[in-house]
């Protein structure tokens, strides 16, 4: 019996963190946070994978604006992978059948964020960025968000 009980607990925990959720995005809060709105209920959704320039750091803007033109106003599909410590859904964002969170690292708007992925096509992507210097890689000495946020405290 106990482990039947622990069978449906990992059954539980893993549908819970892969759904699926489809809706408009109808906000876009700076480059890796996007709200989605789902059968009338807005939700905030964390790009997984990525940590984009803060809105008051270099770059900041343009992530957000790359970001809006992406996806703002589109219908989209957003792969739910966890819930961060803030409540957002973190998740792999798709419009058109094209991933946001993979297009803002290839187009030089976003760090693969190691900490919380080993996606070595994301490091591939981070790379070439780097190489051709897009986007945020054509500034001198790029800091990290995760280093920016700890700085602002």
């Amino acid at each position: 019996m106990k482990q039947i009980k622990t069978l449906l607990l990992l059954l539980f925990s893993f549908s819970a963190f892969s759904q699926e959720l489809k809706g408009k995005v109808i906000s876009v809060k700076d480059g890796d946070t996007i709200e989605l709105l789902v059968d009338g209920k807005s939700i905030r959704i964390r790009l997984a994978a990525i940590d984009c320039p803060e809105k008051s750091q270099a770059f900041g803007m343009d992530a957000k604006k790359y970001t809006s033109d992406f996806c703002f106003g589109k219908e989209a599909i957003a792969k739910q992978k966890d819930i961060d410590k803030y409540g957002r859904i973190v998740a792999f964002v798709f419009v058109n059948g094209a991933e946001l969170n993979k297009n803002l690292v290839i187009n030089g708007f976003a760090w693969h964020y190691k900490k919380y992925s080993n996606d070595a096509n994301l490091d591939e992507f981070e790379k070439k960025a780097r190489i051709n210097k897009l986007g945020l890689w054509a500034g001198e000495n790029p800091l990290e968000p995760w280093e920016f946020r700890k700085l602002s405290k």
